[in-house]
């Protein structure tokens, strides 16, 4: 599904991502996990199409298409969403209506408002969210908490194909991070996959990913199976060193 060879990115006059190589497979979700300053969001926010991150060279397909030449809302009618790490409190928007705005955008107004409502209300309840959230403005006075079920939220309704998920985990308790990984889980399918960036094992081991990606240097280090996190859990990233670039199992 995504497929990313080479990619160099730079933030000003500073090179960040010095030649990613990473593919997302159909119907898998995929770890990115590495030391801070790695360059890890800057993947996540290079793939969207964030105009304060300069791409130097590299090629992003998705679904055999070049997500570069894409404009961002290009991106996300193809089937890309991302769910901060700081959601932005929007005041005067309200996130009934955010999310039907949305919703017919992406789907070009092919859902009913009956199947939308109905969609909502499932979506809702499986998150434990309760109606009055509706009538807010999107995130504002939203605990951190809220803010990340509302990202996940908006996963739900969107359905896209690829979502990255950018340290969606951090500052949640316990509870949260079961009901955000079990939104994440509820969309699993063929033809939905996921990327999830995290400094922690505690929500892959309710996401149970195909495979992790150790980000070091600004381009992935190390690729594995699941126990790569316990790995990383027990030694820390001090287990990295240069002969470690690229290296596969």
């Amino acid at each position: 599904m995504l497929l990313i060879k080479d990619l160099h990115v730079n933030v000003g006059d500073i090179e960040i991502l010095q030649g990613v190589n990473l593919e997302v497979p159909d119907g898998e979700i995929h770890a990115l996990m590495g030391p801070n300053g790695s360059g890890k969001s800057t993947l996540a926010n290079s793939l969207m199409g964030h105009p304060g991150y300069d791409i130097v060279s590299g090629e992003v397909t998705f679904d055999g298409k070049n997500v570069l030449d894409l404009t961002v809302d290009q991106r996300a009618r193809l089937g890309l969403f991302m769910a901060f790490q700081y959601p932005c409190e929007i005041p005067g928007v309200g996130l009934r209506e955010f999310l039907r705005t949305a919703s017919d955008a992406v789907n070009k107004g092919k859902v009913s408002l009956w199947d939308f409502t109905e969609e909502l209300g499932n979506a809702m309840e499986s998150l434990q969210m309760d109606d009055s959230y509706l009538d807010r403005s999107l995130n504002e006075g939203f605990s951190g908490g809220e803010k990340k079920r509302a990202e996940i939220l908006q996963m739900l309704i969107l359905k896209p194909r690829l979502a990255i998920l950018d340290e969606t985990d951090s500052g949640l308790d316990v509870d949260a991070l079961r009901i955000v990984a079990k939104g994440v889980r509820t969309l699993s399918s063929s033809r939905f996959s996921s990327l999830v960036i995290t400094h922690y094992q505690r929500i892959l081991d309710y996401l149970e990913p195909d495979k992790i990606h150790i980000f070091h240097n600004g381009k992935v280090a190390l690729s594995g199976g699941p126990e790569l996190a316990g790995e990383i859990d027990a030694h820390g990233y001090s287990m990295l060193t240069e002969e470690t670039e690229y290296l596969t199992s």
